[in-house]
């Protein structure tokens, strides 16, 4: 990389003060943005190849609208860096992602220039068309844009959008940003026609001639635009999806060239209706390395700016290993005995390690793309016709396809076993990503089991259990990052479905914890041992069915309990203890430790659990404060 010297970075604080920059001085600034972002992130991380791709598409839309007030909506918020450092935020930029600091996501209560809030794809459509709608019935006169990654198309969700958008006529701008990539490479149907209509050269010369030629016939311009469909039908054999959905299409563009950008959104402000816009960029652009494993770099870690070598931790080089590996390798391990087994995944496969699999049994894995309710039911119905799917989700992304497991799944009593990756505190992604949600929400649902490995054996022994005939939904949560057991791959066997684990006899508090936080409650009880204090221990390894017979002997024997779950306290296993306790009669006092009702933010895992209490040093307090 150059010099760290800056010409324009210093100057531009809001977007009024980047209008007063003449056309040709963009693509300076640009850079000097670009080279900003990767210096920033190689030493506190976040997501690079994304934010990299559309600097110069973030330039132009706050040069030519007149934001705030016109309102842009970004999907997902990967790609939002640029944004946030040119609407005010530069100065706090290295606090991204850390406690207290700025989210990595758009969030309305941060900035007036974040009009709606996202962490989750697919959803930009929807909320920019229900702003437009809001201004044609309060009169207000703004510009609406949304802009999507070709990724997130592969969601429900958008289509939903463009489909109501299209017939109410509203004014409303999308932009399509078109890399090829979500995380992993994009799949699916659309991703090939997004490149079918990039490949056609005889439709875009045609097209971008009629763009360029007729420039200074504007009224000719809007006229050969509203013949729409007909014409590029007719002439050029050229279907066009959004153009059926009453959307006028325009490009493929550039979506590098500044000064092709500012000319087309100037000219797409002045024409009324659902219109999109059709970019082409790069994951990566202008930081090679980036460009080369755009996969990678979505969230490389820390890394040296000059070279692009990565940072490595030591500790990813010894074992323990993470919860997502040992669930690849274990599936693998239970595929090739049982023939039954497949892997689903949306658009996770590097990420919950289904990538594995994928590798030696590419038949019988799945990536349905950015579509997690698809992968519901389409897990429902690969079990309906004799597969025991294994569909590994993001425990916070499963909150989309909760209908999907009522009436899909548990409701048909099907076997598919649910991998819920990055239950809990996820950390510094924070509260659209958390994962605290998913005991409190399946425990509702008849027909569900929801378990929690304490360690990477049990995740094993619960995964060997699940995929056992007549197990139905069967929910089994675990953590980002990595376990507690170097010696993990040991032989597994089934566990009696609703049965915990007595792992110490005490007198005094019976403490009751399920999945790896049980890990930080046994640290607590061994510092409480040696102030005398007695603590009985128990993980109770299922949220639902509970063991009732160690529930009972822990009503009969102790007066103060103590639960622990990394998950919402609302609903949670600690409310299923205490309910319990309350419907036998026995008279408790029961202490529930987890997440209070809030959405947490970003920080590390760390900071959260102290935060929350239920890190070691809470829970030794909480045994103390009750002895």
């Amino acid at each position: 990389m150059s010099e760290n010297k800056t010409t324009y970075l210093d100057q531009i604080d809001t977007p009024d003060d980047l209008r007063r920059l003449k056309p040709e001085e963009l693509p300076l600034y640009s850079g000097e943005v670009r080279e900003f972002i990767v210096r920033q992130l190689s030493s506190n991380p976040g997501h690079l190849g994304s934010s990299l791709g559309t600097v110069e598409l973030t330039v132009a839309l706050h040069y030519v609208f007149n934001t705030p007030h016109d309102k842009i909506v970004w999907d997902v918020g990967h790609q939002s860096y640029a944004h946030k450092i040119l609407t005010g935020r530069r100065d706090q930029f290295a606090t991204k992602r850390t406690l207290g600091g700025l989210s990595g996501f758009p969030v309305m209560a941060e900035s007036i220039y974040d009009s709606f809030g996202a962490g989750h794809a697919s959803t930009s459509i929807s909320a920019a068309l229900g702003m437009a709608a809001a201004d044609d019935l309060t009169g207000e006169k703004r510009q609406v844009v949304a802009i999507i990654g070709d990724g997130s198309l592969s969601g429900g969700l958008a289509y939903e959008g463009l489909n109501n958008a299209g017939a109410m006529n509203t004014d409303l701008l999308v932009i399509l940003n078109d890399n090829r990539m979500s995380i992993d490479k994009n799949v699916g149907a659309m991703q090939e026609y997004l490149l079918s209509i990039t490949a056609s050269r005889r439709y875009n010369r045609l097209k971008n001639w009629v763009w360029d030629h007729l420039g200074r016939f504007k009224w000719l311009r809007r006229q050969i635009q509203k013949t729409g469909n007909a014409l590029k039908t007719g002439l050029l054999q050229q279907s066009n999806l959004f153009e059926a959905l009453n959307f006028r299409y325009f490009g493929p563009v550039d979506g590098h060239n500044l000064k092709s950008l500012v000319r087309v959104l100037n000219d797409l402000k002045q024409i009324p209706g659902p219109k999109l816009l059709h970019i082409v960029t790069e994951k990566g652009h202008g930081y090679q390395p980036a460009v080369e494993n755009p996969a990678l770099w979505h969230a490389p870690g820390r890394f040296n700016p000059e070279n692009g070598e990565l940072e490595v931790d030591p500790c990813d080089t010894t074992p323990p290993m993470r919860y997502q590996d040992v669930f690849g390798y274990t599936l693998i391990e239970l595929a090739q005995v049982n023939p039954r087994i497949v892997g689903v995944t949306p658009a996770m496969p590097s990420g919950c390690s289904l990538s594995l699999m994928m590798e030696v049994m590419p038949e019988r894995t799945f990536d349905v793309g950015i579509a997690e309710g698809h992968a519901v039911t389409f897990s429902a119905g690969m079990a309906a016709g004799g597969l025991h799917p294994f569909c590994n989700i993001y425990s916070t992304f499963m909150q989309r396809a909760y209908d999907n497991v009522i009436h899909d799944v548990a409701l048909q009593h099907l076997d598919v076993t649910f991998c819920l990756d990055r239950a809990g505190i996820v950390g510094e992604d924070g509260a659209t990503h958390q994962g605290i949600f998913d005991i409190a929400a399946f425990r509702a649902i008849p027909h569900v089991t929801i378990a929690a490995p304490m360690n990477e054996v049990e995740l094993r022994h619960l995964m060997y259990t699940s995929q056992l005939p007549g197990n139905g939904a069967f929910v089994i949560r675990y953590p980002r990052g990595r376990g507690v057991i170097r010696d993990w791959q040991q032989p597994m066997e089934a566990i009696p479905v609703g049965t915990g684990r007595l792992l110490r006899e005490g007198t005094d508090i019976a403490l009751l914890s399920l999945g790896p936080v049980g890990n930080f409650a046994a640290q607590a009880i061994e510092q409480a041992e040696a102030d005398g204090i007695s603590v009985e221990h128990i993980d109770l390894r299922f949220a639902k069915p509970l063991d009732e017979a160690l529930l009972h002997r822990v009503g009969r024997k102790f007066r103060r309990v103590i639960t622990v779950e990394d998950g919402v306290i609302s609903g949670g296993v600690g409310s299923a203890v205490l309910e319990f306790m309350n419907a036998h009669g026995y008279p408790c006092e029961v202490t529930l430790l987890g997440v209070p009702d809030e959405f947490p933010e970003h920080g590390t895992p760390h900071q959260l659990h102290h935060r929350y209490g239920f890190d070691t040093e809470g829970i030794l307090n909480a045994i103390r404060q009750l002895s």
